[in-house]
Order: C-alpha cells, then structure tokens, then sequence
C-alpha cells in the first residue's frame, strides 16, 4: 500500500514509532560513541590531532553530502524503503569500520557510514509526519528527540567501559543489534509505505553539483590556512551558487529554494538550527579531550560524565514536545538557545585547575538549554510543510542538522590546525590544547547567541 496520507498511516503508528525510536537510540550511540575513542585511536594508529578530527568529520561530511539526494528519492519512491535500505548500509559499514588496519581505512569507512546515515536523518522526521497528525506531531517527535538523546548519553557511557575492557574496535559495533530489530520491524509489522503523490523526475544534476559543493567546502575549511584550501572553500562555493541557480529553476528540485524565499517560519528556523549544532555539536569531543588528557580521567569515567548532557536531553524532550503543540516554538527555542550559551560560556573558562563540578554544571545546562530548542524547531519546520513536502522538509532540516555538526567539526578542525599543527597530543602541548579547547567554546557561545535572535525573528507559525 502506498499513500501519503496521515489517515491511512494511523494503523501503523505505534509499530512506526518503535521503529524510529530504536533507530534513533542506535544512530546517536554511532555518532557520539567514537568520540571518547578518539585518544585511543590516536595512540593505536599514531594520528596526529588534525588527521584526528576527520573520523568524526568523515562521517559528517558524507551525510551532509548526501541527505538532499536521499529526500528526494525518498518523496519519489518511498520513504520506508529507504530508511530501511539506509539502516541496513549503517549495519555493513559498521562491521566494515571495526575492522580498519589504518586510520584511512577508519576514515574511509566512517565516510560510508555516513552515507548510510543520510538516508536515515532525511526520512526519519518525514516518516513520522506521514503518520502523525499536525496536533501530535509535536509530542511525536519529542519522543523521537528524546530517544536520540537517549543514544548520545549510552554511546559515550557504554563505550568508555568497552575501550577500558576491551578494545576502541567495539565501539563501532554497539549499535548493531539495534539497527537488526530496527530491519526485522520495518519489514515484518510496518506495512504501508509513504511516498508523494506528484512522482517527477530526480535531479541528478543538482545533487552531483550539491554533493561537490559540501565536500570541496567542507574540505578546505578544515585543511587550515593554505593557498590550497582557499582554492578548495572557493571551489565549494561556486559549486553551491551554481546548485541554487540549477534548483530555482528546475521542475522537480531536491532542494526547494522558495521554501526559504516564502516561508519564513521555514527558512528561520532552519537557520537557527544551522547556527545551534555548528556551537553545540563538538561539545561532546571537546569535553572528552578535555577530561582524558587535561585531568587524566579514564575513558569510562569521561563517558559517564559525558552522559550528563544527553540524559538532561532524553528527560526533559518528551514533556518539551508536549509543550511546544501548545506554546510558540520561537518563544521555547529562543530561551533554549541563551541557557546553551551560559553553558558553553562556562566550559571556555575551564583549565587543568578547573573543579569537574563546573564541568558537570555546564554540561547539565547545555542540555537543558538544547532540549528547549531541539522539539520546538523541529515542530516549526515540519508544521510549516504540506505532506508532499515532508520529504523534502525533513531533509533541508536534517542538512541543516548535518551541516551545522560538519561545520561545528570544521571549526574546531580549523582552530587545531591553527593552535596545534599536525602534531601528536603529548603533555607538552596540554597548555596549547586547553587554549584551543576554549576558543572553540567561545565561538559556540557567540554563535548561539546569533540562533537566538534568528529563532526570535521566524515569526509565528500557522495556527497559533
């Protein structure tokens, strides 16, 4: 059965919600587990700080690069079947990853992952406006949220007991099982399919000219200060200048600019989430670099303190969700975006001398703040959509999501290079790393001051 309409999905909801929700939880664990590996892998492999930032950075990339293609076909042919196509591909090059003899082949298999991950971060959301109800939808992907968050605490925490107990390798498997169910629900209890009814053409043109843009860009932001990587960021540039001329003027677009020119719920909304995640998204490899070579704490005790933000996250989204069908998102997103800033205000100050106690505070507070902005946000986009654009919907906030994390990677990337070089981390350069550790907080904290007065500026959204 195919449809895009809420009514006819509703039988399905509950098996549906499962579904995303486990897939949340497991995609989370893939994201943030990795990073309180990241010390040991440097150590292992022998990788220097900047080639160290691109294990995260690789994923992010590919999944920026590759959300609008999937949206789209998605829209075309289904968004089930490409959620479920994207979790299966996350599976394979999990396994592929735990198995990598050398950091390039960890990159490269992150890089794969990432692609698989696309598929996922472009459907999720749409699938479940195609289920739910305007006047649940709110509540709906407050859970989802929350299970995310869920995944972000349990990464960090249960891959800091595997490294100290086995071995970084299993962190790249921790969400494997998950991801299984996720595979066998989809396909035995989730009936239905969704798709537009308006079928088109895709896009190719666009999505190579997308797809070449972010990663030139993307590459020479975080190659640091050469002659190279300026040609690099100018290349990417041009590549996404020619996508949006390509895209206004293309029948069937995998990226509706007029969304952004019409709608300015729309188009506020997913600026503020650009500029949340490039401030908040590096929080947690920031944090762990911090407590495992500044204060010497272990993997395990990191991801324990490192759980402290998600956790807060997890809680407070679903009441958040509830909240935001009733009260103004920009009113809730706004005042989540100034407690953030508190937040990582206080980890710019932080040194060797620092209490952990200040840690914990800050952290508890960027969660708090981000859980406030998270669901409302999200609510604003998709509640400003009609349903043959959820798709497409989904998948311009999953690359504002997307993007904001690569560009939050990039930044601290940039800042490395610039501060630390290519060396290695050794106790000799803990002075110049605690340096570089605030001044990526301090540009997160401008920068979530920056969202704040785009959230205050969307105007109301339809109905309130």
């Amino acid at each position: 059965m195919v449809t895009s309409s809420i009514q006819q999905g509703w039988e399905f909801r509950r098996p549906t919600m499962v579904m995303i929700l486990l897939n949340a939880v497991a995609t989370a664990m893939m994201l943030t587990g990795v990073n309180v590996a990241l010390p040991d892998i440097a150590n292992d492999l022998n990788v220097g700080a900047k080639t160290l930032s691109w294990i995260p950075m690789g994923y992010l990339v590919a999944s920026a690069a590759s959300v609008l293609t999937f949206g789209r076909l998605a829209d075309m042919y289904g968004r089930k079947r490409f959620y479920l196509l994207g979790t299966l591909g996350v599976i394979i090059s999990s396994v592929m990853t735990s198995y990598s003899q050398d950091v390039w082949q960890l990159i490269a298999g992150r890089i794969f992952q990432g692609i698989c991950a696309g598929a996922l971060y472009s459907t999720m959301f749409a699938v479940l406006s195609s289920v739910y109800p305007e006047s649940k939808r709110g509540e709906a992907i407050g859970y989802s949220v929350s299970a995310v968050y869920l995944g972000l605490a349990l990464g960090p925490f249960i891959a800091g007991f595997v490294i100290d107990a086995v071995s970084w390798r299993l962190t790249f498997l921790l969400h494997v099982p998950l991801a299984v169910i996720v595979l066998y629900i989809g396909s035995v209890y989730v009936k239905t399919e969704w798709k537009t009814e308006e079928f088109g053409v895709f896009d190719w043109m666009g999505s190579a000219l997308y797809a070449v843009g972010v990663v030139s860009f993307m590459i020479g932001i975080a190659n640091g200060y050469t002659f190279q990587s300026a040609l690099m960021i100018l290349v990417g540039a041009l590549f996404i200048y020619c996508f949006v001329r390509h895209e206004k003027g293309h029948q069937y677009p995998i990226f509706d600019v007029y969304m952004f020119v019409n709608q300015r719920v729309f188009s506020m909304s997913c600026l503020a989430s650009l500029f949340m995640y490039t401030a908040t998204f590096s929080t947690v490899v920031l944090v762990s670099l911090y407590l495992q070579y500044l204060k010497g704490i272990s993997p395990s005790k990191a991801g324990l303190i490192l759980m402290i933000q998600p956790t807060a996250m997890a809680l407070l989204s679903p009441f958040v969700g509830r909240l935001s069908d009733k009260v103004e998102p920009r009113v809730l997103a706004s005042i989540g975006m100034l407690v953030t800033a508190f937040g990582l205000s206080q980890l710019a100050f932080v040194d060797s001398s620092s209490e952990i106690t200040t840690v914990i505070m800050a952290l508890f507070a960027i969660g708090l703040g981000f859980s406030l902005f998270s669901t409302p946000n999200a609510h604003a986009i998709m509640g400003s959509s009609d349903g043959n654009d959820y798709g497409r919907a989904a998948s311009a906030m999953s690359v504002m999501r997307v993007l904001g994390q690569m560009m939050s990677m990039g930044m601290v990337a940039l800042v490395f290079t610039y501060i630390l070089g290519s060396q290695q981390i050794t106790i000799e350069v803990y002075d110049s790393l605690n340096f570089a550790l605030g001044v990526c907080f301090g540009l997160g904290t401008v920068l979530c001051f920056g969202g704040m007065f785009l959230s205050l500026a969307r105007g109301r959204l339809h109905g309130r």
